[in-house]
């Protein structure tokens, strides 16, 4: 390949990532949307004088939406592994930005009674279906754009754009309660994220319609020498992938959702507080996340997911224990957990990609995603407040050590692949489940393709 074709060839893989960046960031806002203005959607779609059972049945639906992110993975994953990545990334975006403005537009319970409850999960469980699809194919998407040895770092821009698309939301919510106030906020401004969520969502789409394919998968597809891992072949990546996902999960939606909620509800902390203090730990965040990709590159994803798991065990109780009705808590509380979290957010898609062979990649990593976050991550928030408020919360923190030390045991057993190139996998994969012929062939496909 000549100089300029490498340049060109650079240029287009980055313009590639910035792309599926802005749109990942894009539905991680609409997504933590619902969560962060949870108090404001409870009053409006729920007729209940409770606002803390108001409070559970909108954490019910958020976890009804969580619920259809494994059909997204699946459906969207098969589609992603059969047709390109890049078709599953643009529809999954208009997906999400339908299920945005129809909440945005969404008449309340005063005006159309049950009915707005009923559309409100409809829309959820839309936006659902789209994320599981749009996590699967962009993690796959992103590993398969970077280079083999900096694959941890380039994998930790999808945790980036989490959390870019959260603190945006955040500071949103910040900025809404700045200009009009509580009331206002409580009587339609929360609409505002969602209408704005939906109207993005067409300018994202002409950036995501100017990406490229993924090598990867051309190559693949072209060449037509990567076999499909049969089933019995794929469940112990699935289940690797389930137990490297579970405690970052339970840990990210206790401190996403959960913990800023239940300060605001429970510790009677000024909402607008709440949000900027987030905000502002997620943000200490995102500038840690390249040096963990990093890391992993250089030492391996095994230490650093082993080193999480210790962390957490031993930061979580002190962390919650911080958190009062003044905003600085919750604040220091929260930098502390989001920069920890970051550690394993930052690697796990490229954790993830290295379990599975490019025809299923993303498939594998769709199911295993989202059955984890659905069962983990979407009934976190109700969990924690059903635990705190039957006076057991001590079984809420016992929850997210013990998930934490799940990921860190699930880590050390799995196969040390950073650094690896993709390729090479699926030589190795062939190898074990096919005979000598795909490997043949697929060693060929390795040799043919640039890295």
């Amino acid at each position: 390949m000549s100089g300029e074709a490498v340049s060109n060839n650079i240029k287009s893989r980055r313009r590639s990532l910035a792309a599926v960046t802005f749109g990942n960031a894009l539905e991680w806002y609409e997504w933590a949307a619902y969560s962060i203005f949870a108090p404001f959607i409870a009053a409006a779609m729920f007729q209940d004088g409770d606002p803390i059972s108001a409070l559970l049945k909108t954490f019910a639906v958020f976890a009804i939406g969580f619920f259809m992110r494994p059909v997204g993975g699946i459906l969207f994953g098969r589609i992603a592994d059969r047709t390109g990545r890049k078709t599953v990334l643009v529809m999954t975006l208009l997906m999400m930005g339908a299920g945005s403005l129809t909440i945005g537009l969404l008449p309340d319970f005063d005006a159309i009674g049950i009915w707005a409850s009923v559309i409100l999960l409809a829309a959820r469980m839309l936006q659902g279906l789209a994320h599981g699809g749009e996590t699967a194919t962009s993690n796959s998407y992103v590993s398969e754009l970077a280079p083999p040895n900096r694959r941890g770092l380039w994998s930790s821009i999808s945790f980036v754009a989490l959390l870019s698309g959260t603190i945006f939301a955040f500071l949103l919510g910040v900025l809404l309660l700045a200009i009009f106030g509580t009331d206002a906020v409580s009587d339609w401004a929360w609409r505002v994220p969602f209408l704005f969520g939906g109207a993005a969502a067409v300018v994202v789409l002409f950036v995501r319609r100017r990406m490229d394919e993924s090598e990867v998968f051309s190559d693949a597809k072209k060449t037509n020498s990567m076999p499909s891992m049969p089933a019995r072949q794929m469940i112990r990546p699935i289940f690797t992938s389930i137990g490297l996902i579970c405690g970052l999960t339970v840990f990210q939606y206790t401190w996403l959702s959960f913990v800023p909620a239940h300060a605001i509800v429970s510790d009677g902390m000024d909402a607008q507080a709440a949000y900027l203090a987030v905000a502002g730990a997620q943000l200490i965040a995102v500038t840690s996340l390249p040096l963990w990709g990093r890391l992993s590159d250089r030492i391996g994803r095994k230490p650093v997911f082993a080193g999480w798991g210790i962390a957490v065990a031993v930061l979580q109780v002190p962390l919650f224990a911080m958190v009062t009705g003044e905003a600085w808590t919750l604040f220091v509380a929260s930098a502390i957990a989001w920069v920890v979290a970051a550690a394993t957010g930052a690697i796990q898609s490229a954790a993830m990609a290295e379990q599975f062979s490019t025809r299923q990649r993303t498939f594998g990593i769709g199911l295993a995603f989202s059955i984890s976050v659905a069962v983990f991550g979407g009934t976190t928030p109700y969990l924690n407040e059903w635990l705190y408020a039957h006076d057991v919360a001590w079984l809420a923190t016992a929850y997210v050590i013990a998930s934490a030390l799940v990921t860190s045991v699930t880590a050390l057993t799995m196969p040390e692949r950073a650094g690896t190139s993709l390729a090479e996998i699926d030589l190795v994969n062939a190898s074990a489940n096919a005979g000598p012929e795909p490997a043949v062939n697929a060693r060929a496909a390795a040799e043919r393709r640039p890295i």
